[in-house]
């Protein structure tokens, strides 16, 4: 068990309890900052707009996005989805590929259920207008692409540019929906439950939540049937990291602190390729380069062995192994030569092909002065995706009723130890509308009111310079002690600094104003106490975490589960 994060809900009005009814909630709100839905989604990538469509029919939504609809992961999102949609192909391959890359951690009957409802998912998308890079000699008349570690082509893309594509289409149908409520640049700072309101005598149930208008700076009441958090990852808890600013773990965090369990948080994917350059932050290069042949050489640092290949050295997949295993190969070179970074070559194809399946690599590239078509890129591995999180079932419930989680966000049992190339969106989407579904099978609840957001006790910020600086310690000792390469006494001392960071940050939560930095700080602390805490119970090396004290890999898989302790 572990010792629950203070909560630090400021509220007006203790509440009244009524021992004849199962509900306790009778306080009015004070202020006019209260709104009502039937659903309140935080998060706007793929997973929560998924949700907001398929509900908006029936339900009053609203979608919290702490900055614009566009701004979070999935509009990042180069590579693809990754579906069977071709004959040659089969669910038990997904599946096979799915759970060998996942080292024994994946949970076979949501992989399987996740799989099996893949080209619906994709057929929805193509039904609101997603451009999908076309080949009318397939079977479905889409293009399909391989990534590391499937055993088929199977990955239906936009160009290099998937996620953005699919946002692009799905914001402007939630745009246009008159159900649908956008609160942009509105953070949520905490989800609200009955047992935080010292409710007793009902079952531990979540309410709302309070949002942050990031303009003004008030905060709203936000009072919702059902909640559900599609925040994304926490790449942003590491120093490097393809993630946008975005990805800080707001939703684990607000889960944790609510009460529910998280799982399997040590599973941290490290993108092999990140693009390396002092003026380019965060690109990434699409897993798909390797997919169409693209190879890893040395750099000329590298003297003699300048130009050389290394990955058929590392494992006889070679390019095209599981992302673990090929940002280990590429971290172990450069730390035994000393290198800044090597180089991804597909300058072999021709220049036709490559403008044409990765038009914003080329482009990118070629603003930072280097030609793709002429010369390799070089690239480092960087923080890419939280295969842990929320534990949820295959409709998105959590531990507590009414709240959900959804995408990466959640951990359904699909990515064990290690995610398989592009099966994120694909879990977006499937689990998206398989928690819309339950959500609409509901019964309205009673309606309640809740107390409002109180600052009457803190004041303004004295030295904000405590935040900044509390937030580049957070994430280089992240980098340094908790990324590829671990070890047990590096872990300790990582959790050593996170107790006085938590200790430093819960204090100024106590005492003043609540700004965008502060709220984010806080939740990324307790995003790196989890990655920890799960790191130093794994007793064993398996798919992303790799322990040099535990090299070994134990005969049974099993999840690392946290649980909070409850108040």
């Amino acid at each position: 068990m572990y010792r629950q994060i203070t909560t630090g809900i400021r509220m007006k009005n203790a509440l009244r309890s009524d021992a004849k009814s199962n509900i306790v909630l009778r306080c009015i709100p004070e202020n006019k900052y209260f709104m009502k839905f039937d659903v309140a989604i935080i998060g706007s990538g793929l997973a929560g707009l998924s949700v907001a469509l398929h509900l908006a029919q029936t339900c009053k939504v609203a979608i919290i996005s702490k900055r614009a609809l566009l701004d979070g992961a999935s509009n990042w999102a180069q590579g693809g989805i990754a579906a069977v949609l071709d004959s040659g192909d089969s669910h038990e391959q997904h599946v096979s590929d799915t759970l060998i890359a996942g080292a024994g951690l994946c949970d076979e009957s949501a992989t399987r259920f996740i799989v099996e409802h893949g080209r619906e998912a994709i057929e929805w998308l193509i039904e609101q207008g997603v451009p999908f890079t076309r080949d009318e000699k397939a079977e479905l008349g889409f293009h399909l692409t391989r990534e590391g570690g499937h055993s088929q082509r199977r990955i239906i893309h936009a160009a290099d540019a998937t996620g953005h594509a699919v946002q692009v289409t799905l914001e402007q149908k939630v745009r246009a929906h008159p159900n649908i409520t956008l609160l942009e640049n509105h953070f949520a700072i905490d989800v609200i439950t009955s047992a935080k309101l010292g409710a007793t005598n009902m079952s531990q149930r979540c309410l709302g939540l309070y949002v942050r208008d990031i303009k003004n700076g008030k905060v709203l009441t936000v009072a919702a049937d059902h909640t559900v958090l599609a925040t994304g990852g926490a790449g942003k808890v590491y120093l490097y990291t393809t993630n946008p600013d975005t990805a800080t773990g707001d939703g684990i965090a607000m889960a944790w602190r609510a009460g529910c369990r998280v799982s399997n948080m040590e599973f941290i994917q490290f993108h092999p390729t990140c693009l390396y350059h002092p003026y380019a932050k965060s690109f990434l290069i699409s897993e798909a380069v390797r997919g169409e042949g693209g190879v890893l050489k040395l750099p000329i640092e590298a003297g003699d062995a300048a130009g050389s290949r290394f990955m058929p050295a590392h494992d006889d997949r070679e390019e095209l192994a599981p992302r673990d295993v090929v940002a280990r190969a590429i971290d172990f070179e450069m730390k035994k030569r000393g290198l800044d970074y090597v180089d991804l070559d597909i300058s072999h194809q021709p220049p036709a092909f490559l403008k044409e399946h990765f038009p914003t690599i080329y482009a990118r590239c070629l603003e930072l002065g280097i030609d793709i078509t002429k010369e390799p890129i070089p690239v480092v591995p960087a923080a890419h995706y939280t295969c842990g999180g929320v534990v949820t079932d295959l409709c998105g419930r959590t531990d507590i009723l009414g709240l959900y989680a959804v995408g990466e966000t959640a951990c359904t049992g699909l990515h064990g130890a290690n995610r398989l190339a592009s099966n994120s969106l694909l879990e977006c989407l499937v689990l998206g509308r398989a928690a819309a579904q339950y959500i609409e099978q509901q019964p309205k609840q009673k309606s309640i009111a809740l107390p409002a957001w109180d600052e009457s006790r803190v004041t303004d910020a004295d030295e904000e310079v405590v935040i900044a600086h509390n937030w580049d310690e957070l994430r280089r000792f992240m980098w340094n002690y908790v990324s590829i390469v671990r070890t047990t006494k590096r872990l300790e001392r990582a959790q050593h600094r996170i107790r006085l960071l938590r200790e430093e940050i819960d204090e100024y939560y106590r005492h003043f104003r609540i700004t965008r930095d502060l709220l984010e700080l806080r939740n990324l602390v307790d995003v790196a106490s989890l990655i920890v805490s799960s790191a130093l119970l794994r007793r064993e090396s398996r798919g992303l975490h790799f322990n040099q004290d535990f090299p070994e890999t134990l005969p049974k898989a099993l999840p690392t589960v946290l649980s909070p302790a409850r108040r």
